[in-house]
């Protein structure tokens, strides 16, 4: 629908900032990378796992109402919703997330799309139907921005955006600034060109940032 559009165009319009939210630690974005199923553009899609925000298939989608009947034996295939539940996703973000002002951002996101004048022309110009990492699709893909390869690049979008975050006193100056210089702090500017082929070091940010049980 035109209002899930503009809801997109606005999360898109923000979404290197948001991912200072999102993606708080530096092996955050080792994952963010090509060919793994995980973005690494600003752009959308129907069920398109290259794309940052995606719409996947849905169990009331035309033609796939038989998924309710097979999941859940006791309704018949003749079940049917005329309800719309079609849903988006935004897809980097990661555990390490700080979820409550991760889900302030995507609210400063949507009300920011409703307040774009160009807000579907936006989601038009960034929508892709074709996996952006192909040989055969570069030139779609060179047309697209990046998202923050670092921690520190976040920090960056962040500055660039914070009025649009700080608009209506959604996040003060201060939580802005805080997250900012939490972010340079991790020091992993080009992080990933420095850990190129030393798996020992990998190897040691990893046990640094990722804990388990």
């Amino acid at each position: 629908s035109d209002t899930a559009k503009t809801a997109i165009a606005g999360l898109l319009d923000i979404a290197a900032g948001i991912t200072a939210f999102g993606n708080r630690i530096p092996t955050s974005y080792l994952r963010l990378v090509p060919h793994q199923e995980a973005p690494t553009n600003i752009c959308w899609g129907d069920r398109n796992r290259s794309a940052l925000v995606r719409v996947p298939l849905g169990w009331f989608a035309e033609g796939s109402s038989k998924m309710v009947a097979i999941a859940n034996p006791n309704y018949s295939e003749e079940f049917q919703s005329h309800s719309y539940k079609s849903t988006f996703e935004f897809r980097a973000a990661d555990p390490s997330a700080d979820l409550y002002l991760l889900m302030a951002a995507f609210a400063v996101g949507i009300r920011h799309g409703f307040e774009m004048d160009n807000a579907l022309d936006v989601a038009k110009k960034l929508y892709i139907d074709v996996n952006i990492f192909k040989d055969e699709h570069k030139d779609r893909l060179a047309q697209l921005e990046h998202l923050p390869a670092s921690c520190y690049e976040s920090a960056q979008a962040l500055k660039e955006l914070k009025d649009i975050f700080m608009e209506y006193d959604v996040f003060s100056e201060g939580m802005i600034n805080d997250t900012i210089n939490y972010l340079e702090g991790l020091d992993d500017n080009k992080l990933s060109e420095r850990l190129y082929g030393k798996n020992e070091e990998i190897r040691k940010l990893v046990d640094s940032y990722i804990h388990i049980g």
